[in-house]
């Protein structure tokens, strides 16, 4: 089922999520349900928060980037082709790298986008869909979608990135997002509508 993406003002979005436990009610079909909202919308990421649950789940697909790079061979990201996940109860062990400007957008701001810097590595601790437990290393545009979803599980959104400045100048539109006054073909829950 098609879940509605949280507009930009919602509260959950500001929180940070608590962890679950392997028995958490629901949580098979959620997951398949965030796939599916996630690929009907054109994301390649999707935080629980996003979907109005406050807690620490974000699945990601990046193999889809690197799909629609093919024929771009300038670019050589060392993660590719990407990667189809699910994480669960996501803690960073650590950040690595020089950071990096990505122009970044979001499901739950749209029509908004902004360079990004971020570093270049992130080690994870986190569980799958099974609940098994993983810690690994990712790198590239796989690791800047993981930590742009890891904000959203710690109530950061990735216009917090910016200059305050930046984010005085865009504020009208934020507050039209709020409003509802943005055009998607993908179905949202405004805050103030």
């Amino acid at each position: 089922m098609i879940l509605p993406i949280v507009a930009y003002g919602h509260p959950v979005l500001r929180k940070v999520a608590t962890d679950i436990m392997p028995d958490h009610p629901g949580l098979e079909k959620l997951i398949a349900d965030m796939w599916e909202t996630m690929y009907a919308s054109n994301g390649v990421g999707l935080a629980a928060p996003q979907v109005n649950k406050d807690i620490r789940l974000f699945v990601i697909d990046t193999e889809q980037i690197f799909r629609s790079m093919e024929e771009d061979e300038e670019y050589d990201y060392p993660d590719a082709p990407g990667m189809k996940a699910v994480f669960i109860n996501a803690h960073i062990v650590e950040l690595n790298g020089a950071e990096w400007p990505y122009n970044e957008g979001c499901l739950s701001i749209p029509k908004i986008r902004e360079d990004i810097y971020r570093q270049k590595t992130v080690t994870l601790q986190y569980r799958d869909e099974k609940f098994e437990s993983h810690i690994k290393t990712f790198t590239g545009i796989t690791a800047r979608v993981i930590l742009h979803e890891y904000d959203h599980i710690e109530g950061k959104l990735f216009i917090d990135h910016i200059s305050p400045l930046k984010r005085k100048l865009m504020k009208g539109k934020l507050t039209d997002i709020s409003r509802g006054k943005v055009k998607v073909d993908y179905k949202m829950l405004f805050p103030e509508k």
